[in-house]
């Protein structure tokens, strides 16, 4: 069925951490890894407003097979890595979403997966937590909480392991990809510099409260959410920003292992290179990535 359009607006301020971020500059501007990490893994479980918000956080291990499965509390690669929050779907969870997790750690990257209480498998699918913001939320707790680990003074494992010199990154898919639009509208956080929203819907006016690069990413056949109200929710925001169409797919074939799920991976680790470590050779590749299978590239990068 398709979700209508959101208009509430709501506060969805950022807190905690928030001294972490710093403003972008291009003298900063550095080359993202090359190498494939080998991955590991930690939970947590922490809680906002009585939710519990238990969350794997994925990251580019000092040692292991790359491409092969995280290793549970692997120590940390050498280095600091950005930070990008990854949103499940309804009925999904961190590992149903491997295909997307795994190579974003894998390139660099350290990734929080919260699994939410009330969309998660075997929930009771409550959409209305999307609607309401809950989940939007629950993300921003989450950052608030990750960020804390990379602190310095903090005795983590992750201590000093976090740049945010150029924010933070958030994406998702369906519902998750409606939570990661409402942080950018809203329930906005300020943290969030670049965002992957796969297959949402608008869930409301950009407050000019938060200053992203957004990708967008959708089937123009989708029978969940509606190609149209990704389109809106498009052309409300701001640039940087593009939108990367699938023809004749549906929901989620380009998530998952489709015809064109590799240029769905090429392209959003470089949205991510480009946005999170400003690598500008990854950002001049993103017309080449998102190239081939019918899909439509549209882009205003500047």
């Amino acid at each position: 069925m398709p979700m209508p359009r959101r208009t509430l607006l709501g506060l969805g301020a950022a807190v905690g951490a928030a001294a972490l971020i710093g403003p972008a500059s291009p003298v900063l501007a550095q080359t993202a890894p090359t190498q494939t990490f080998p991955l590991g893994v930690r939970q947590f479980t922490w809680n906002r407003d009585g939710r519990t918000l238990v969350t794997r956080i994925f990251y580019p291990a000092a040692s292991g097979i790359p491409g092969g499965d995280p290793v549970p509390d692997a120590p940390v690669a050498d280095g600091r890595f950005p930070v990008v929050e990854w949103s499940h779907g309804l009925g999904g969870n961190p590992e149903s979403y491997g295909t997307h997790i795994r190579p974003l750690a894998a390139a660099g990257f350290i990734v929080p997966a919260p699994v939410f209480p009330t969309t998660t498998t075997g929930s009771e699918g409550n959409v209305g937590d999307v609607y309401n913001g809950n989940q939007s939320k629950d993300v921003s707790e989450v950052l608030t909480q990750t960020l804390a680990l990379g602190a310095s003074g903090s005795c983590d494992a992750f201590e000093d392991r976090m740049d945010t010199t150029f924010g933070v990154g958030a994406a998702g898919h369906s519902l998750g990809g409606m939570t990661t639009h409402g942080l950018l509208t809203a329930w906005p956080d300020e943290r969030i510099t670049t965002a992957i929203p796969y297959a949402c819907v608008d869930m409301g006016d950009p407050t000019g409260a938060v200053n992203a690069k957004t990708l967008f990413v959708h089937g123009d056949q989708d029978p969940i959410c509606d190609y149209g109200l990704a389109r809106q929710a498009y052309a409300e925001l701001p640039a940087p920003k593009a939108f990367m169409t699938h023809t004749g797919q549906g929901h989620d074939e380009f998530i998952w292992n489709g015809p064109t799920y590799d240029q769905t991976v090429a392209t959003s680790l470089d949205w991510m290179r480009w946005g999170l470590y400003g690598d500008t050779t990854a950002r001049d590749r993103l017309a080449s990535d998102a190239s081939g299978g019918g899909i439509v590239w549209e882009a205003a990068l500047n």
